[in-house]
């Protein structure tokens, strides 16, 4: 198989394992990172074949769509062993998947420009207005509350807090992971995409609040 039959492949496995998602990880989201990393690995001298495949099959392995991450790791690896010849590039992919995950404290720093290329890509569709739609279709389907007043954002460190979808809010998401972002990105183009996303989300959230006191204010 050449490139681009590789890439078709990939993209009908990912539509078949996420087609039907509802929490924001859906094939959309797939064909948005994988679109958006070819941009940056051509800005900034990435493999592009690399960091195609790897975005689009990032989502394929992730732990909240498997009952494992070794499970959907192991996924993964057996479709790429089976559509790829270069066990080089087999790692390579892998090593960036296994990477990707914020996991609460922004996750263990890339090894390779592909990967870096990836992670941003993936990070950039958590900002701006697409993030603020996913996130709160992702509370939804997790029944976390848009909002709270009483419940303070979390200094979330470790994975399990992280993962620990009961606790916390929507809009807190936006401090415990959102609004840190911009500062993670890992090219000097990824972090010229995030700006203009994260000002967004800055200028939603001011709104959000000022029609949130407005709408709680009691009248006399």
């Amino acid at each position: 198989m050449n490139d681009t039959q590789i890439i078709t492949a990939a993209e009908k496995f990912a539509k078949e394992q996420l087609g039907r998602d509802t929490t924001g990880h859906d094939w959309f989201h797939t064909d948005r990172v994988r679109n958006t990393a070819a941009l940056i690995a051509e800005m900034e001298q990435a493999d592009v074949f690399i960091c195609t495949i790897a975005a689009l099959l990032h989502d394929v392995a992730d732990e909240k769509l498997n009952p494992s991450k070794e499970a959907g790791l192991h996924k993964v690896h057996s479709w790429l062993a089976g559509h790829l010849s270069d066990e080089g590039q087999i790692g390579h992919i892998m090593q960036i998947i296994e990477t990707m995950s914020f996991s609460g404290g922004g996750g263990k720093p890339m090894a390779t420009l592909e990967g870096q290329v990836v992670q941003d890509a993936d990070r950039l569709d958590a900002l701006g207005a697409i993030g603020i739609t996913r996130v709160m279709v992702f509370s939804g389907a997790k029944g976390r509350p848009v909002y709270d007043p009483e419940i303070a954002p979390r200094d979330e460190s470790l994975q399990k807090e992280y993962r620990d979808y009961s606790k916390g809010t929507a809009v807190n998401h936006f401090y415990e992971k959102l609004l840190k972002l911009k500062d993670l990105m890992n090219t000097s183009y990824g972090r010229k995409l995030a700006e203009e996303r994260h000002a967004f989300m800055e200028s939603f959230l001011e709104q959000f609040y000022k029609e949130w006191n407005q709408g709680s204010r009691k009248l006399l």
